[in-house]
C-alpha cells in the first residue's frame, strides 16, 4: 500500500506495521545505536570520533541528532560538533564564540560604512538656496 512517511512526508510502499519510510527507519536505527552506546556510564565521556568509530554512524548524522535536539549533549562533556566557519568544536548554535563575535563586528562595520555612504550621497544630491 502506498502511504506517506509520518516523519518526513515522502511517499513509500508500506510493508507491515511500519509507518515510516526506509530512510527514516535507517536513521532511527542509527539513533538507537548512538543512544545505546552513550547510555553506558563508561562511554559518557566519549568524543565524537570514538562514538563514530564504535557505532559506525557518520559524524554528520550524529551532529544532526544533536542539532535536532534528539541527542542532548549536556550529559556528554566531550561531545560537540564543528563551527561552520572555522571548524572548532562547539556544543550549541552554528558558530563558535570567536566567529560569532567577528560576524557581529563585521556587520557593525558594514552598517557604519553604509550610513556614511548614505550621508555622503545626501550631501551631494542636496541643493542649497541662498537668500538675497
Amino acid at each position: 500500500m502506498l502511504t506517506n512517511c509520518l516523519r518526513c512526508g515522502s511517499l513509500f510502499v508500506q510493508s507491515g506495521a511500519r509507518n515510516i519510510c526506509p530512510s527514516c527507519y535507517q536513521e532511527e536505527g542509527q539513533y538507537e545505536r548512538v543512544v545505546t552506546f552513550l547510555r553506558k556510564r563508561e562511554n559518557r565521556t566519549a568524543t565524537m570520533y570514538e562514538v563514530v568509530k564504535k557505532t559506525n554512524v557518520p559524524d554528520l548524522r550524529i551532529q544532526q541528532f544533536i542539532q535536532q535536539g534528539r541527542l542532548l549533549i549536556a550529559k556528554f562533556p566531550n561531545l560537540g560538533y564543528p563551527c561552520i566557519e572555522c571548524g572548532q568544536s562547539i556544543r550549541e548554535g552554528k558558530l563558535c564564540h570567536n566567529c560569532a563575535q567577528q560576524l557581529k563586528n563585521d556587520l557593525a562595520k558594514h552598517e557604519i560604512e553604509t550610513k556614511c555612504q548614505n550621508e555622503r550621497q545626501d550631501r551631494l544630491s542636496t541643493y542649497r538656496l541662498k537668500d538675497k
